[in-house]
């Protein structure tokens, strides 16, 4: 080779290696770039992280304060009012007198009948005579007629004595309305020179039995809180009027099997497809200061004695094996991460309306959790993150 044909050699194997850089700068261009709309393809996820808090269980009910027992008071005469006594929302003490009625009508009944019992008195008397002078006339025949009047007359007194007796006690019992029980008066339709209209004249309370609230929870969230009857709790009263709200000690007087309901989107972590049981909680109160009709919460909280990381309802899904969640694993390559889906099955799990609680060994604290996605997952999936 030639002094002048050096130079153009090495000249001409800078060009072949600048060619070659070119080639595989281009390559690796394309293949990021593929790389990049690649994954503007891929579903893209939102996710979090599960916290390390303490699960807690709560239940909050409210409702207004209603009489356990009362007592709806009318008079079944039929007779117009003619005092009351009492206005709503009065204390009345047992044996006070709440509504008088016009008993003129019965007492004059009353007189008439003692009139005429007067009457069959003197008759009596009459027939008492005509048989003694029939005896001593010795007519047998007037005698026994005489005998026969007396009983009969015995007879008719009886029966007006008990007829008299009977419009005594009707008049006592009628003429006026008074309180079975120490309690208030919730409600008075009594009105003065009218007679009752179908409604009750008096309602009233015993202030004894006490007040109680209801409102309906679900049957897994009690027996998680382990409610049971005659339980303590303390309750809020909030009377109309009052700007500072009291507490009262309060009991649970009843669980009643309500309406189950479906399982909302708040509660993936149930299958939607499922009903949840629920109850009608009824809870006690008393206190000298309510009237009825005061508003009432009550809020219970209970801490899970398991530890566990927490997850949102919202990762939570339900298919023939069990409950799940999707969680994301990432790899790392030599062109960028790559995002995987992974399936993690949840064994035996606490939740309530906003979280889940899962086992330590199914999640740990740095994983992230998939909430949304933008297309269905599965297992393998790769993805992109939000």
């Amino acid at each position: 080779m030639g002094p002048n044909e050096e130079p153009v050699e090495r000249s001409r194997k800078r060009k072949i290696r600048a060619v070659f850089g070119s080639f595989i700068a281009l390559l690796v261009l394309f293949t990021l770039f593929g790389n990049t709309l690649q994954s503007l393809t891929l579903p893209k996820v939102r996710t979090e992280k599960p916290t390390h808090e303490s699960f807690v269980y709560t239940l909050e009910g409210s409702g207004n304060l209603k009489p356990i027992a009362e007592a709806k008071l009318t008079n079944p005469g039929g007779w117009k009012v003619k005092a009351v006594r009492v206005k709503e929302g009065d204390r009345a003490t047992k044996g006070q007198a709440l509504v008088t009625y016009d008993s003129t009508s019965a007492e004059r009944e009353l007189q008439d009948e003692k009139a005429q019992l007067e009457k069959q008195q003197i008759e009596l008397q009459n027939t008492q005579d005509h048989f003694i002078v029939s005896a001593q006339e010795g007519d047998e025949i007037k005698k026994r007629s005489a005998s026969r009047d007396l009983e009969k007359q015995k007879l008719d007194l009886g029966i007006q004595d008990r007829k008299i007796k009977q419009l005594e006690d009707r008049l006592a019992s009628q003429k006026e309305i008074s309180a079975p029980f120490d309690g208030m008066v919730t409600k008075l339709n009594a009105v003065v020179g009218l007679a009752s209209a179908g409604e009750p004249d008096v309602v009233i309370t015993n202030e004894s039995r006490g007040y109680r609230f209801e409102f309906i929870a679900d049957a897994p969230l009690l027996t998680n809180l382990g409610i049971s009857l005659e339980d303590k709790v303390q309750v809020e009263i909030q009377a109309i009027g009052d700007q500072q709200p009291t507490m009262l000690e309060g009991a649970i007087l009843e669980l009643a099997d309500a309406e189950p309901r479906m399982a909302s989107s708040s509660d993936k972590a149930a299958n939607p497809t499922t009903s949840i049981a629920r109850k009608v909680v009824r809870v006690k109160v008393a206190g000298s200061e309510l009237k009825g009709g005061e508003q009432a919460w009550v809020k219970l909280t209970k801490r899970s004695q398991q530890e566990g990381l927490l997850i949102s309802n919202e990762a939570i899904h339900e298919d023939r094996e069990g409950k799940f969640f999707y969680k994301v694993e990432e790899r790392k390559g030599a062109l960028g991460n790559v995002f995987i889906v992974r399936k993690v099955q949840i064994r035996a799990a606490e939740t309530n309306d906003k979280v889940t609680k899962v086992p330590r060994d199914s999640v740990y604290e740095n994983d992230l959790i998939i909430l949304e996605s933008s297309e269905p997952l599965q297992d393998g999936n790769r993805v992109r993150l939000q």
